[in-house]
């Protein structure tokens, strides 16, 4: 019986120390679990703060810049990023200058292998400026004479326009197709013919006036320069326009004319892009 009770009491307390170190254990365990849970929330709380001294940064910075602009009166560079990121995705405004067209009649050529041969001008590069060569012809004589020419078969010619000796004006071709005038430049360049009332190739008052306004309405509305109007003479060597190979100076002065009229008469116009 002695060594049953003292069994028991060993074993009582046995059971008794088992407890206490699970007991401790687990204490232990809860503990850490709670530190844990205080380090989580004091690198969220940095974070959020973090967070909000950047924002808070940002905001400064933009009120500076806008206060910067509204005391200059110019944008701020301080966010030159931002305002690029911007730009880019904003649409493009471009200005251009267009002059008004002159009046003029449209007696489209009948597509034919010899004066209209329906290929495309995909790109306007130039304005080719000629003289007839038929003294005392009007325009619509000379336009006749390309139509005639699907029938007769005498030669390959053609005009986008001709100008008559009263500064009436005819289109003979559509502008984004190709006339046969200007030899190696038909491919890329708008040709202009002028009656004329005699041999020295001179103009008439009415048909300069025509073609200053129809060359400058060109130059506009395919962005052309000045040195972008030429003489047939320019391609070839050819005696036309005759006049203004003759007179050097007269064909400068006609290319400040046109350059004064686009400057006079010019509308400057906004082409979002």
């Amino acid at each position: 019986m002695a060594y049953s009770n003292n069994r028991g009491r060993n074993s009582r307390g046995g059971n008794s120390y088992r407890k206490g170190g699970s007991s401790r254990s687990g204490q232990s365990n809860a503990a850490r679990y709670r530190r844990m849970r205080r380090r989580r929330r004091r690198r969220i709380q940095m974070l959020l703060r973090l967070g909000v001294l950047v924002m808070g940064l940002v905001l400064v910075i933009f009120a500076v810049s806008r206060l910067v602009g509204l005391l200059t009166g110019e944008d701020s560079p301080v966010l030159p990023v931002l305002s690029q990121e911007k730009e880019d995705k904003s649409e493009k405004t471009v200005s251009k200058v267009t002059v008004p067209p002159p009046d003029y009649e449209v007696q489209l050529l009948t597509v034919n292998p010899y004066s209209r041969p329906g290929d495309a001008l995909e790109q306007v590069n130039g304005v080719v400026v000629h003289w007839t060569a038929n003294p005392g012809t009007t325009a619509r004589q000379n336009r006749s004479y390309f139509e005639n020419l699907k029938d007769t078969h005498e030669t390959s010619a053609s005009s986008h326009f001709v100008i008559g000796i009263e500064g009436e004006l005819i289109q003979c071709i559509p502008c984004n197709e190709i006339a046969y005038a200007s030899n190696d430049r038909n491919a890329d360049t708008i040709s202009v013919e002028c009656c004329i009332t005699d041999n020295t190739g001179r103009f008439t008052q009415e048909t300069y006036d025509t073609l200053v306004h129809l060359v400058a309405w060109l130059r506009c509305r395919y962005d052309l320069k000045t040195e972008d109007v030429i003489r047939h003479y320019d391609v070839t060597g050819k005696d036309c326009p005759k006049y203004f190979v003759d007179h050097e100076d007269a064909w400068e002065q006609f290319r400040e004319d046109v350059d004064d009229y686009i400057q006079q008469n010019g509308v400057l116009e906004n082409d979002t892009t």
